[in-house]
């Protein structure tokens, strides 16, 4: 199995040897030095072995056509097959990656890339990326290890280091080779380092950017951090000057005389680079000095013995209780005194009440009763009130309609002028022109 090879100086993207992993770079990017390991799944059912250095950028690509080929049915030779392909990627034993290494597959027809700044920490210590490939239409698996070995690196880190903010790039545009390649091309003319690495790469999205809309090919954006050994040239220092940061506080482009140098191919806002002086930052490290404000050493803890004496909580009970209850009974009895001894009582009501008030009270009470036995008796005699007592005609007396013994059940409920006695009959008009009664 032939292991990649780093990139060298005078070709950003030289690899060498047969088979698919062999690309090229286009002219314009010779000359730059960037130390970033980029490979490529070769066709070895074997596990995979990279060695990226600590604090460069490690990109490594995961093709679908690799992965065609193992699952069934198995495409002769000159067939092209056009599964839809995803990849999981997680550190072996556990459910995710390292913190440091970012996984993106914009859609199952394109290739999955891994990438990320490897750390100091991990310098030494093989990772095992485990590699699943899942085939969406066979629903078919397979799987391949990466080893990572990260090793030091003799300039790690950069003393100076630069930031810039893409706005016309996503991340897996970035991550390719070339546009990569060219981008560094662009600041090593603008920077004029003897050494230049490309240290990290991350989405705006995941910086809090929001998700672009769906129209004029809008990007995310992408944040590619640089690294030099050089000062910051003077092209970079505009940003800093106070005309230039005035325009940024109102939302407008700062003036910036290489901005040309990238406008070709790359859309910078200058307003969000950030420069980094390594050399400049003072450590925050400070030793502990021992004084007031830390206890002497007191030795070793010594928890207390087995042999306790034993306490009885029974006082402390009944002073819990007895103290809540008696202050319970206090009150109970000053309610019961209030409520029940302190009555005035019906008559002295009374006495205080004026006379023209009870009257109406007793005359309201009495009205109320005659109301209830009447709803009890159906049968009595109706009341007085309700009887005609003259003759609407004559004017004689007359007297009620029913006797005591007659039933006021069977009753109709509207009389016609035949039941009714002593009602008085209206002369009627013959059509010969006679009265008679």
């Amino acid at each position: 199995m032939q292991l990649p090879r780093w990139w060298a100086l005078g070709d950003l993207c030289a690899w060498t040897g047969q088979g698919r992993g062999t690309r090229r770079m286009s002219p314009a990017t010779t000359g730059t030095f960037l130390l970033t390991v980029y490979t490529i799944f070769s066709k070895v059912h074997s596990d995979r072995n990279v060695y990226p250095s600590a604090g460069v950028l490690f990109v490594h690509v995961l093709e679908r056509e690799y992965f065609k080929g193992e699952f069934p049915p198995y495409p002769k030779p000159g067939e092209i097959s056009n599964d839809p392909i995803t990849f999981n990627t997680n550190l072996m034993g556990y459910p995710d990656r390292p913190g440091w290494l970012r996984y993106i597959q914009r859609t199952p027809y394109s290739d999955g890339v891994l990438y990320g700044s490897p750390t100091a920490e991990n310098v030494g210590k093989p990772t095992v990326i485990e590699i699943t490939a899942y085939n969406r239409r066979t629903f078919e698996t397979a799987r391949h290890n990466l080893i990572i070995n990260i090793m030091s690196a003799e300039d790690f880190p950069l003393p100076y280091q630069a930031e810039f903010f893409i706005k016309n790039m996503n991340v897996e545009e970035m991550l390719a080779s070339e546009v990569l390649g060219d981008f560094l091309g662009a600041v090593k003319n603008v920077w004029q380092p003897e050494r230049l690495n490309a240290i990290n790469i991350t989405s705006a999205l995941d910086r809090g950017g929001r998700v672009p809309l769906p129209i004029n090919d809008m990007k995310e954006g992408v944040y590619v951090m640089v690294g030099a050994d050089v000062p910051f040239s003077s092209c970079l220092r505009e940003v800093e000057n106070p005309q230039n940061q005035l325009r940024c506080s109102q939302e407008m482009e700062p003036v910036i005389t290489c901005d040309k140098k990238f406008r070709t191919q790359f859309y910078i806002d200058w307003c969000k680079i950030s420069l980094v002086d390594k050399t400049k930052q003072v450590s925050t490290y400070q030793e502990v000095i021992r004084g007031e404000g830390i206890l002497p050493d007191g030795g070793e803890y010594k928890p207390p013995s087995d042999s306790l004496k034993s306490r009885d909580y029974y006082t402390d009970f009944l002073i819990t209780l007895a103290v809540p209850s008696a202050v319970a009974l206090v009150l109970f009895l000053i309610l019961a005194y209030i409520m029940c001894c302190r009555r005035e009582g019906v008559e002295k009501r009374n006495m205080q009440t004026p006379d023209i008030q009870l009257v109406h009270h007793s005359a309201i009470q009495k009205s109320t009763k005659e109301l209830r036995d009447m709803s009890k008796n159906r049968e009595i005699a109706w009341p007085l009130s309700t009887l005609p007592v003259f003759h609407p005609v004559t004017g004689e007396i007359i007297p009620p309609l029913h006797t005591d013994n007659y039933e006021s059940t069977n009753m109709p409920l509207m009389q016609t002028q035949q039941n009714l006695p002593h009602q008085t009959q209206i002369p009627q008009q013959q059509t010969t022109g006679k009265w008679y009664s």
